[in-house]
């Protein structure tokens, strides 16, 4: 299965030029968050795959404009074909009623919320988020802190992959594109990435 990740900032080749051959067999397309929702409706429209999301951080303009043609997979573990994603969008809070900001505290009970869930599917494949894992590529400041509650969901159920965004990779060198945490892949989504599961 051929799964797009995307994240942060639009691809000049999906939005722009529209480079078609980067969405051919492609099938399934994941947004970490931080997007325009015309993009993400833009690449539905021209895509044959579904794609789901996350909110991230500047993801308030979604509750007027949501992004057409996408299915919002926040707190939810949404199964298709057979993979499980588990979508928990949002970055630490780093400034008073932040949208989609949350601190240690609320995304545990966010990731709690869905232990039943994860029993009765018998965990998930994918973590889809916005932020990284704490300690993990994650940023110094607050703002790109990552969430402990991650490293947690990745040690108790060891899924696949970890898709985030947030810590734009032309911050600097500090911030790779892949790395792995016991047996999960970690990727960057940052603009865009594309990966065999």
């Amino acid at each position: 299965m051929k799964i797009m990740a995307l994240s942060d900032q639009e691809c000049p080749m999906l939005w722009d030029y529209l480079d078609r051959r980067r969405l051919e067999g492609v099938d399934l397309i994941l947004s970490c968050g931080d997007l325009d929702p015309k993009y993400l409706s833009f690449v539905a429209t021209f895509a044959h795959a579904p794609v789901l999301y996350v909110h991230g951080n500047h993801d308030d303009r979604y509750a007027s404009v949501p992004p057409e043609g996408c299915i919002c997979v926040e707190d939810q573990i949404y199964t298709w074909k057979g993979v499980r994603i588990l979508g928990l969008g949002g970055s630490v809070r780093y400034k008073q009623n932040g949208a989609h900001q949350y601190t240690q505290r609320q995304m545990d009970w966010r990731a709690l919320r869905r232990r039943l869930e994860l029993f009765r599917k018998g965990g998930f494949d994918i973590l889809l988020t916005h932020a990284p894992a704490l300690g993990l590529n994650d940023g110094d400041d607050l703002a790109h802190m990552g969430f402990d509650t991650f490293n947690t969901l990745m040690d108790r159920y060891k899924p696949r992959y970890f898709v985030h965004g947030h810590v734009h990779m032309n911050y600097g060198s500090q911030y790779p594109r892949l790395s792995s945490y016991g047996d999960t892949q970690v990727i960057n989504a940052f603009e865009s990435y594309t990966f065999e599961y």
